[in-house]
């Protein structure tokens, strides 16, 4: 597969190593509970961030980042050279790549300048097998007369998956204006229907019959097709009445479609129109609605309707979205009313001046956008966050803020490789393929004192086997050991020194 190589990527590649982990801060708490996170921060640190607790678990990534077009927001660069603006993605798309769920995908809003640049980038990253379309959206309905040579009207969406194999895409739900075209000419007590095709174009050796009509018409398949059924499969649908031959009963026969058992929707193709899609216009007149500075600030904002496809696509309810380069906040509050978990990054002062209040319009029930589509009334909840300390400094040692279950998180995950809770409570963290995990940290055993909690004496070791009889291997972090290496060893134990064996990078 043929690589992209540009000044600096060396460097690019290995600033993934050197992210430091932070802690995140929770500021505040909106709605009923806090299990979305609106986070303030430089989305590389904040990515890091999240890694120990939701690798592996994201099921939608929607990202829109700046298009290297000199006209984006204020606080990006958005002026970067084609090279700088790839360093700049590719970190920040290894660390979406190891949230994703296997079963997740990721979707990338651009423009004609870096589309084609950032294909191959992410082509590298996720594996060219793993590409699985670009989706054309029209951004724009009317020509801008003042263009230099022609008006741009489209972006381009990049999608990826983690795993094609185990992607998960659903259906998107038909329009009113698709739903207007079934009919129910006939009064049907089945309700409207609408008239398919009964031939196929792929050789069917059973479709080759002769059909008659009800006034003794005779039909055969069209030159170079056939039936899309045999013939007993015809006679049962004839008999069921899902045949039809027009209301003069002459026509070719046709299947009759019915719209109530048509539940699982429509394959989505890559032309998304502004109609069903909605515009940056339209997402601008919304906007403006909840903010009036709208326009100043976010000038080619996102519309709800484009998200809500994107999210009805790829995601149900309860699944967890992110969006890493937040803006406007559309992709929260979308996946919010839509009875999705979220994840909103923005490094900007407008995470506070314009995010945070939107979704808590969103929590009362604001009913623009997709509200009315979607049924929502109001509800939910979300935590915001900006980013802490440094977690673990350049000599590995841990910063006083690191709780309990904030360092068994990040140990569990550089273990296992699985994302770790806010909840540990509890010094057996877990059993990943016949291997225990323990953690003696912040006097999680009830007791500060070396004997009593964060060293591992007989007398804790003794605790630790009687609160979980584990007869396999077990790893126990804490910060020394007085337990000889004789007893270790016969008891299938590898310690580990904190902070020392802490491996966080």
């Amino acid at each position: 597969m043929p690589f992209l190589d540009w000044v600096n990527k060396h460097q690019a590649k290995e600033a993934i190593r050197e992210v430091p982990y932070h802690l995140l801060t929770p500021e505040s708490i909106h709605g009923a509970d806090g299990d979305n996170l609106l986070i303030q921060g430089d989305n590389l640190l904040a990515l890091k961030a999240l890694i120990p607790f939701y690798a592996g678990r994201v099921k939608c990534i929607f990202i829109d980042p700046p298009y290297n077009t000199q006209s984006a927001f204020e606080h990006y660069d958005d002026k970067l050279e084609h090279s700088q603006w790839l360093s700049m993605m590719y970190p920040r798309l290894v660390l979406l790549r190891d949230l994703l769920a296997e079963d997740g995908s990721l979707w990338v809003s651009i423009d004609d300048r870096e589309a084609h640049y950032l294909k191959v980038l992410m082509d590298e990253v996720f594996g060219r097998k793993n590409f699985i379309a670009n989706v054309v959206w029209q951004k724009a309905y009317t020509s801008n007369q003042t263009a230099q040579y022609i008006s741009d009207t489209h972006d381009h969406i990049l999608i990826y998956t983690k795993n094609f194999n185990s992607a998960y895409f659903g259906k998107i739900s038909r329009t009113d204006e698709q739903v207007a075209k079934f009919k129910n000419p006939d009064n049907d007590q089945r309700g409207p229907w609408k008239a398919e095709n009964l031939s196929a174009g792929k050789f069917y050796s059973a479709g080759q019959f002769l059909i008659i009509g009800p006034t003794g018409k005779t039909f055969s398949p069209p030159k170079g097709r056939y039936w899309r059924c045999n013939e007993t499969q015809y006679k049962s649908w004839l008999e069921d009445g899902r045949i039809t031959f027009g209301l003069s009963k002459t026509g070719r026969p046709m299947l009759k479609k019915f719209l109530h058992e048509m539940t699982s929707g429509l394959t989505p193709n890559t032309w998304w129109n502004h109609e069903n899609f909605g515009s940056n216009k339209e997402a601008s007149i919304d906007l403006k609605s909840l903010f009036s500075d709208a326009n100043e600030v976010f000038q080619t904002p996102k519309p709800e309707k484009l998200i809500y496809r994107i999210l009805e696509i790829s995601t149900v309810p309860n699944d967890i979205v992110l969006d890493s380069f937040l803006g406007s906040g559309t992709t929260a509050a979308v996946a919010h009313k839509m009875n999705r978990r979220w994840i909103g990054i923005e490094m900007g002062e407008h995470a506070r001046t314009h995010c945070l209040p939107r979704l808590q319009k969103v929590i009362d029930g604001e009913q623009g956008g997709v509200s009315d589509a979607v049924g929502w009334t109001g509800g939910g909840g979300f935590r915001f966050c900006t980013l802490g300390e440094v977690a673990f400094d350049a000599r590995g040692h841990i910063h006083p803020a690191v709780r309990f279950a904030t360092l068994a998180a990040y140990i569990w995950h550089f273990e296992t490789g699985e994302p770790g809770q806010r909840t540990f409570d509890h010094p057996l963290l877990g059993i990943h393929n016949g291997t225990a995990y323990y953690l003696l940290y912040n006097g999680i055993l009830g007791d500060r004192r070396p004997a009593g909690g964060n060293v591992l004496t007989h007398a804790v070791l003794d605790l630790l086997t009687s609160l979980s009889l584990h007869a396999g291997p077990r790893v126990i972090y804490g910060e020394t050991s007085r337990v000889g290496a004789v007893r270790l060893a016969a008891e299938n134990i590898a310690f580990k020194q904190i902070p020392y064996d802490v491996k966080m990078r």
